[in-house]
């Protein structure tokens, strides 16, 4: 196993992604909670890193594992980017599996230890339980494979707050008061705000996923939304999410252009509405699997900029 084939087995664009998305979560939403709590704050940048690194590596270990049950689908759906078999022995996925969990969780465990609070940690624990059954029952079953994708993805958000304590008595309110007796919008709601649409959107995906890898799905018995209810159905399913999202960013996008943030609205529309209207139209017209492929690449990248929104409001 060379490196290049490490890399595609643990899909190190997605955990960089992660890497990426905690650590802007932290400078822009976590460390400003200082100016709202006298509390010091426990998410530092170095205790920060370390989180968002066991959380790429608890997230590798899930691809790594969830490739190694479906060498049987992917030798259907992309025979030549199944690697499990064929360039990495199945033993040696396993032990890396293993090894990048105990990494992950031993890190999560010292977070713990610091913090003095270890009931932090069944978190992580409960997510490299969730991986395990995703890939060997849950991925196989109707929706429940999709939702507890999706929740793990706002999980990887989330994830911050649960590491941060100084938050916790600030969840009560949208609108609590700085330091300066300001009334400011709650650095933690727009954090959750973030981990809905995460979950939203990566519903969606994953059931476009589903549609892409059909032919796979069916020949392993799996019991996915378009095998369960066809395609058509399935796709109007997808429409309806989209249209939500759409919906749901439109009013947030009307509060900011009133309140007279007028680029960050300029680049909601160009970057997430726009795309997201292109492919609630677009899907419909889609029979081929490279479609429903570009769709899900698509919505990787919607995702990418709705998080690059952190960076616009800060500095705005």
């Amino acid at each position: 196993m060379n490196f290049k084939d490490l890399a595609r087995i643990l899909r190190i664009s997605n955990l960089l992604i992660i890497i990426a998305t905690q650590l802007l979560c932290w400078f822009f939403l976590i460390r400003p909670l200082s100016n709202f709590t006298a509390t010091p704050l426990f998410l530092d940048f170095k205790h920060t890193l370390l989180l968002a690194v066991a959380t790429a590596l608890i997230a590798g270990a899930g691809y790594i594992i969830n490739d190694y049950f479906d060498v049987k689908i992917d030798a259907i759906n992309r025979p030549t980017k199944s690697l499990i078999g064929k360039d990495i022995n199945p033993r040696t996925a396993i032990l890396f599996h293993t090894f990048c969990n105990v990494i992950g969780l031993a890190i999560c465990a010292y977070l713990s230890y610091r913090l003095q609070l270890i009931s932090v940690l069944l978190i992580p624990v409960g997510c490299t339980v969730l991986l395990w059954f995703y890939s060997t029952h849950f991925k196989r079953q109707f929706i429940v494979g999709n939702v507890v994708v999706s929740l793990l993805t706002a999980l990887s958000i989330l994830i911050l707050l649960s590491y941060e304590p100084a938050a916790w008595p600030l969840l009560k309110s949208a609108f609590p008061e700085n330091a300066q007796g300001m009334v400011k919008l709650n650095p933690t709601w727009i954090l959750m705000t973030y981990s809905g649409f995460a979950f939203l959107l990566t519903w969606v995906r994953e059931i476009i996923k589903d549609l892409e890898d059909f032919k796979g799905d069916a020949e392993d018995g799996c019991v996915t939304m378009p095998i369960k209810i066809g395609i058509q159905k399935t796709v109007w399913f997808v429409q309806g999410l989209l249209a939500l999202s759409v919906l749901a960013l439109s009013f947030a996008i009307v509060a900011l252009f009133t309140k007279g943030w007028i680029f960050p609205s300029i680049y909601m529309i160009a970057a997430l509405i726009l795309p997201l209207v292109y492919t609630l139209f677009r899907i419909n017209k889609s029979i081929r699997q490279e479609h429903f492929a570009r769709y899900s690449k698509m919505l990787k990248f919607i995702m990418i900029f709705g998080i690059l929104t952190l960076i616009i409001f800060y500095f705005y």
